[in-house]
């Protein structure tokens, strides 16, 4: 994998902190129909859950979870659009 596909540009930030779930996910999906396939959106939650969510997301949407990491209490997740 090379540097770009692990850190791809991203088209799109998206804030959820806060939201619960199934806020952060409908955020996500609101946001990946706005940027065009192949880029990528950001986005960032503090609800717990929402790690197993993006995951069981981007499985059943065929997006691809490029990066998921925590922060402290702030979750990020980078999602490329493939389709």
């Amino acid at each position: 994998m090379n540097e770009v596909s692990r850190n791809p540009e991203i088209a799109l930030k998206v804030d959820a902190s806060g939201l619960k779930c199934p806020m952060p996910v409908i955020r996500a999906k609101k946001g990946m129909s706005s940027v065009a396939v192949g880029q990528a959106i950001e986005l960032l939650a503090t609800d717990p859950g929402a790690m197993a969510d993006f995951k069981a997301w981007t499985r059943s949407t065929g997006n691809e979870l490029v990066i998921a990491e925590q922060h402290g209490e702030v979750l990020r997740f980078v999602i490329r659009r493939l389709k």
